[in-house]
């Protein structure tokens, strides 16, 4: 997203930078991906890995920002457990054989996740330029943070977004690392015009719930407890299928 997100580079090698809103200050990280040696390599790892460099204006926020980034390529998770489960299955057997150890993307920041996940890429974008706060040092394109909870439903309290994020800033909504995922789920069904699609990348990719599958979706039970991955796995696979030039 244009002004606090940026990527380059070819697929194996590309950097993420991004801004980031902390409880001291702001930051900017860029994370770049690293191939790592053809071989060995274990059933469950690629040999590659992130190399992370932060830019902080408050020093105490390193810790807040490094679990952050966690958070947002899914470092915490067990990557073993879910192969092992999913392997099994004849549909995603091939897909997790070709990309062990995949990751459930989350979020950086949860609050900002939940809106764009509402509005969409357009409006957010639009809400990024009108109420972004700018940073006191941009960086190329990095140029602005998103825009506080409290900040949008003040200025914008009308429909979903205005309770969305109404209830973000008085706290009736937790999306933090530590918050209850069927309450989280509760509460926002219960937000006028919030529907379940919208809430369950909001589980997903916010509360980081590796359990999730989205309404009328077609999901085996034998999935559980992972399928929010397996689900992830039929999309990568559809993307790079997508991606590839035809022969």
């Amino acid at each position: 997203m244009p002004g606090i997100e940026e990527m380059n580079g070819p697929r194996g090698r590309r950097t993420y930078r991004r801004t980031l809103r902390l409880p001291y200050g702001t930051g900017i990280v860029a994370v770049d991906e690293r191939p790592g040696a053809p071989a060995p390599r274990t059933p469950a790892h690629h040999g590659g890995w992130l190399d992370a460099r932060l830019r902080l204006t408050d020093p105490r926020d390193l810790t807040t920002a490094v679990q952050r980034l966690r958070r947002l390529f899914d470092l915490d998770a067990d990557p073993y457990a879910v192969d092992e489960r999913l392997g099994q299955d004849p549909r995603l057997g091939p897909l997790v054989a070709a990309r062990p150890g995949l990751r459930s993307p989350g979020t950086a920041d949860p609050d900002e996740l939940a809106v764009r996940a509402l509005v969409g890429t357009a409006e957010a974008e639009r809400l990024v330029r009108r109420y972004g706060k700018t940073l006191d040092a941009p960086s190329g394109s990095l140029t602005h943070v998103f825009p506080e909870p409290a900040v949008l439903a003040q200025a914008e309290p009308a429909g979903t977004l205005g309770a969305l994020t109404a209830a973000l800033a008085d706290g009736t909504l937790r999306l933090d690392a530590g918050a209850d995922r069927d309450d989280a789920r509760q509460t926002l069904l219960a937000l006028p015009g919030m529907d379940d699609d919208t809430a369950a990348v909001i589980r997903t990719r916010a509360l980081g719930d590796p359990d999730v599958a989205p309404p009328g979706a077609e999901v085996p039970d034998t999935w559980r407890p992972w399928r929010s991955y397996a689900l992830q796995h039929l999309r990568v696979a559809a993307e790079s299928a997508a991606y590839e030039p035809a022969t």
